[in-house]
């Protein structure tokens, strides 16, 4: 007697799963807090190593000038003394007055002619507009030492350096700063003013506004981020320029730079009269970006997420 066997195609068999492999030990991470921890003391170890010449200028400048010198620099002050101050400021209150003389008009006329290249070339559109441009941005290129010659024959023969200018160089030496910063002043207008609605500029237009009428009445007002960064940056360039200054101005036209140079460079340096100007010389540039800080970011960035 034959006994009939089904046969079971392959396909259908049941698949017997293969044996688990052996799951990975569990991996030791650290805790949020560690990490945290670990990343904070990075950049506070970071921060005091950038801040060690803060320090050491601070404490220097308000130690009595019996205790300053090179061994002790790192020390605090036995006692609080504001005596380097007193006798370093007659030395750098001329420097002093021309600087604000020089850098307060450059940034401010800087800024302002800038605003209004950046306005033209962002919303108005003329013949070449995208040759003129680059054109303009060429100039940031331009390093101060490849136009000193130039510039110091072009100032003389228009009597514009040194004595030959009524201010001493100071007007020429302004001039100078107002020019040599278009080229970034513009591209900061610019890149704001990309960002601004065309709609705002077409609603102008339907009231009656003119070219002009629309940049001072809406695109001025709309840029005080965009001025906090050009005012920010001019100010501080035409107020630590040292080679220009030495080159336009006369004696009695230094700016600040050069008398803080003066103090330092001698064959003796008094150490707490060198911090103490140098102290000074800082603060107008520090008060400049307290007042306008928080909007330096903000107009820094304008127009960079614009397509």
């Amino acid at each position: 007697m034959v006994r009939a066997t089904a046969v079971v195609p392959r396909h259908t068999q049941p698949r017997i799963p293969p044996p688990l492999a052996a799951a990975p030990p569990p991996r030791r991470t650290r805790s949020p807090f560690v990490s945290r921890l670990l990343r904070y003391a990075a950049l506070w170890a970071l921060a005091a190593f950038f801040l060690m010449p803060v320090y050491v200028l601070v404490v220097t400048s308000f130690k009595n000038p019996a205790d300053v010198s090179v061994t002790r620099i790192w020390e605090l002050p036995t006692s609080f003394s504001l005596t380097n101050f007193g006798e370093v400021w007659p030395k750098l209150a001329s420097g002093f007055r021309n600087s604000l003389s020089l850098a307060i008009p450059a940034s401010l006329l800087s800024s302002l002619l800038g605003c209004a290249n950046g306005f033209v070339l962002s919303k108005i559109r003329f013949p070449f507009a995208n040759i003129v441009f680059p054109l303009i941005l060429f100039g940031i290129f331009v390093p101060y030492q490849a136009i000193i010659i130039p510039v110091s024959q072009t100032m003389t023969s228009v009597g514009l350096r040194g004595g030959g200018d009524p201010s001493g160089g100071l007007f020429g030496l302004m001039l100078i700063h107002i020019i040599y910063g278009l080229p970034i002043t513009t591209l900061i207008f610019r890149n704001h003013f990309v960002g601004l609605p065309n709609t705002l500029l077409e609603s102008a237009r339907l009231d009656g506004a003119g070219i002009f009428r629309t940049f001072v009445d809406l695109a001025v007002p709309l840029a005080k981020p965009a001025f906090a960064v050009s005012i920010i940056w001019q100010f501080t360039s035409s107020w630590n320029d040292f080679m220009f200054g030495a080159m336009m101005t006369s004696r009695d036209s230094w700016p600040v730079t050069i008398a803080l140079n003066n103090v330092a460079g001698g064959q003796a340096i008094p150490f707490g009269q060198a911090m103490a100007g140098a102290l000074l010389v800082s603060l107008p540039t520090l008060v400049i970006y307290v007042l306008l800080g928080r909007f330096f970011m903000r107009g820094l960035l304008a127009g960079t997420l614009q397509d």
